[in-house]
């Protein structure tokens, strides 16, 4: 029997359609004070998808910083039902042959390794085949290179396309990673739309509608995801997708992907009419008003053939540059461009007077109206109360013009310019003293500048209600845009979801056949996000309107079960437990979070902000309560996880954000040596079976309930629910 065996694993999620990345299992005495000492040095991916072809090239480098020479087994594991072809590696430049082992011998491998290193994450491979290879030598201080390429065909689900590629490393690199990168080269004969990554920041480059590049590169990290693309193809002007999810237990919930084709017709773009408002106050002087002159003039550049525009410069008073709506023209633009280079800064702020002169503008028209709105200050003049402000700008609006705002500097009033774009379903941008602010505005023009739909609307057909939709209202829809739309239903069955805008005056409708499933879990990303929209525009609500128990109830509720820990929420989370173990509500041992003082001043102070109106914390709060309200992805959803850290009852320094995960639908909370899933707090009373780790009645619950795997794989001491049982694994 080997005494101990060191293991350096890539993955963790398993799909029908994923193919698992590799880990070296070192056999032997233990020669090193701990159980990973081998380190991942780089992970790059390379993927060329054509049709639905994909080719996945691997390379990736291991250190073995120890003074021994280890001789090793590499095994990549195989999720069941998958079909590798062409599979091949290559290890320090030589190409090496694998053996196949089917998942009755690897299951055996893994039981081996869980009894003999007792440590139970092998077991998430339970049920797979696995390609086996022995490496020898491993050198002391030295690296080994391993490639390896493999072949797939992607499967559709109603025409939406999904690769999955596991990142997961954060339980078995001795170091975070110095670089991890993934890039997807996507090309097909049909037209591309619905480019989507709901699990990471990506960089998506449109060649054309028939091609793009989607990239992601970290370095000093380590990966605790699965990367996963989702994409569809038709050659509709608007390709339209939904998606749904369904625990059974539960509403469902559902995710709507609308992207219009890269290559338009002129002809086939909304004209627009948009309205510049910049502050030229004295406070804008310097650097900040010569960047803001080029952004004005980066947007008038650019602006479409049969646009029109209004500038209005305001300080104590506010002037206009035509005192109505001009078409883009040339003569017009030469104009802007004499007006803008005139700009200078002096004088106060008078915000009122230049929505009025913006407004007074404004004739009703069927295009879309949009203001961008600039300013480095509060309001010092004219009306300087927030909310009778907010009302006479209300009451100018007419139109419904979407107001987009830009907040320059520190001192700014927050929840002035949020409610502003709040109110006008618009979004609100934040530039800091060392930003540029011409790319800041340049790159937000560049998203609005061709509209393709505007005063969109969805319909679903008879037999679903739908509900609690993010984002509340819906935006434009604009050339070379994704939007993504998430939400809660009732009901299930086949039907027709219809999305509709304007364009050109006339009502366009784009729809696609839909299945609002009563059970299925796989698009298991779907409830994280949604949750992450609705916990963002509760606490805006909060934030700018003031705290109330609803309020508060329902944002500690969907944050603990759906494992959206910010420093907002983890406040209220703790504070929520804290009280019910006081009252004996909830037992101690079920309690989600630590009990850390330093946690619990951290996360006060921030919670604390949301009702600062103005400084940089006021400023950081509204930027990361809309990014959770826009969320597309898990990585979106970690807001100020940096600000997240703590020390735990050894003395050990770790951040919280780090210490979730989500299981079948569910947030489990890492908590001291237990790992606790949320579900229990609801459900401590079902029946207990306690189960000690590496026990025979161990093994025999993983045989018996093999889907238990997910949840032993945690570690040692696992609580949790399962059919209804409340199962505690105890070392």
């Amino acid at each position: 029997m080997i005494n101990k065996i060191y293991i350096q694993l890539f993955v963790i999620l398993l799909s029908v359609n994923v193919f698992a990345d590799g880990f070296i299992v070192i056999p032997g005495p233990n020669p090193l004070p701990h159980a990973f000492p081998l380190e991942v040095v780089y992970h790059n991916v390379d993927v060329r998808i054509d049709g639905q072809s994909a080719i996945t090239k691997i390379d990736q480098e291991f250190f073995n910083p120890s003074p021994h020479r280890l001789e090793g087994t590499y095994i990549f594991p195989i999720p069941k039902g998958a079909i590798i072809n062409n599979f091949t590696m290559v290890i320090n430049g030589e190409e090496t042959k694998a053996e196949l082992l089917m998942a009755d011998k690897a299951r055996k491998i893994y039981e081996d390794i869980v009894r003999q290193m007792r440590d139970p994450a092998l077991l998430e491979y339970s049920d797979m085949n696995v390609f086996k290879l022995r490496i020898f030598p491993i050198e002391p201080r030295s690296n080994k290179k391993i490639s390896i390429s493999y072949s797939q065909v992607l499967e559709a689900d109603n025409n939406l396309y999904e690769y999955i590629y596991p990142l997961n490393t954060e339980k078995f690199s001795a170091k975070p990673l110095k670089n991890v990168s993934v890039k997807i080269d996507l090309k097909s004969d049909e037209k591309l739309k619905n480019v989507y990554c709901p699990t990471h920041e990506v960089d998506i480059i449109n060649k054309s509608d028939n091609h793009c590049i989607i990239s992601y590169e970290e370095g000093n990290v380590k990966p605790d995801i699965d990367f996963k693309l989702y994409f569809s193809k038709n050659a509709s002007p608007v390709g339209l997708n939904v998606i749904t999810y369904n625990s059974g237990n539960e509403d469902g919930y559902f995710f709507l992907s609308a992207s219009p084709s890269l290559e338009i017709d002129k002809t086939k773009i909304e004209e627009k009419d948009i309205t510049f408002i910049i502050d030229v106050s004295g406070s804008m002087s310097g650097n900040k008003i010569e960047q803001a002159k080029k952004a004005l003039l980066y947007c008038v550049n650019n602006l479409n053939a049969n646009d029109r525009f209004e500038i209005i410069r305001f300080s104590t008073e506010a002037y206009a540059l035509f005192n109505k709506l001009e078409t883009a023209n040339k003569t017009n633009q030469n104009k802007a461009k004499e007006f803008i280079d005139d700009l200078k800064s002096i004088g106060g702020t008078n915000i009122e007077e230049a929505f009025q002169l913006a407004f007074n503008n404004v004739v009703k028209s069927s295009r879309p109206h949009f203001v961008i709105f600039l300013t480095d200050g509060k309001p010092t003049i004219g009306e300087m109360d927030n909310e009778k402000l907010l009302k006479k700008i209300s009451k100018l609006n007419l139109g419904n013009s979407r107001i987009f705002t830009f907040g320059i500097g520190n001192e700014i009033n927050t929840h002035l310019l949020d409610k502003i774009t709040e109110e006008t379903k618009a979004s609100r941008t934040y530039i800091s003293e060392d930003e540029d602010i011409e790319v800041k505005v340049s790159g937000f023009y560049d998203r609005i500048q061709s509209p393709v739909l505007s005063d969109l609307k969805i319909d679903v057909g008879t037999g679903i209600e739908y509900y609690q939709v993010y984002p509340k209202s819906l935006p434009d829809l604009f050339k070379g845009s994704n939007l993504l739309v998430f939400g809660r239903y009732k009901g299930n069955g086949d039907t027709r979801v219809t999305i509709s805008g304007n364009i050109k005056g006339q009502r366009k409708e784009y729809s696609a056949k839909v299945n609002f499933t009563d059970d299925d879990e796989e698009y298991n990303f779907i409830p994280p996000l949604w949750a992450s929209r609705r916990i963002g525009h509760l606490l805006d609500l909060i934030r700018l309107n003031g705290e109330s128990k609803e309020l508060v109830d329902e944002v500690t509720t969907l944050a603990r079960e759906h494992g959206i820990i910010t420093p907002y929420t983890s406040f209220l989370i703790l504070e929520d437990e804290e009280l019910r173990i006081r009252r004996n509500e909830l037992a101690d041992d079920l309690q989600t979070l630590p009990s850390q003082p330093e946690l619990r001043k951290i996360s006060g102070v921030d919670y604390s902000t949301l009702k600062v109106e103005t400084g940089e914390k006021s400023i950081n709060a509204s930027k990361e309560v809309q990014a959770l309200t826009s969320a597309g992805n898990f990585q979106q959803t970690q807001q100020g996880n940096a600000r997240m850290k703590y020390k735990d009852s050894d003395g050990n320094e770790r951040n919280l954000t780090q210490q979730v995960k989500n299981i079948y639908g569910r947030a489990v909370y890492q908590q001291d040596k237990f790992w606790i899933d949320s579900k229990l707090q609801n459900n401590s009373n079902v029946k207990k079976v306690r189960v000690q780790f590496n026990s025979d009645e161990y093994f025999a619950l993983l045989n018996k309930e093999p889907e238990t795997a997910q949840f032993l794989s945690l570690g040692q001491n696992v609580r949790f629910l399962y059919k209804n049982t409340f199962y505690e694994v105890y070392e």
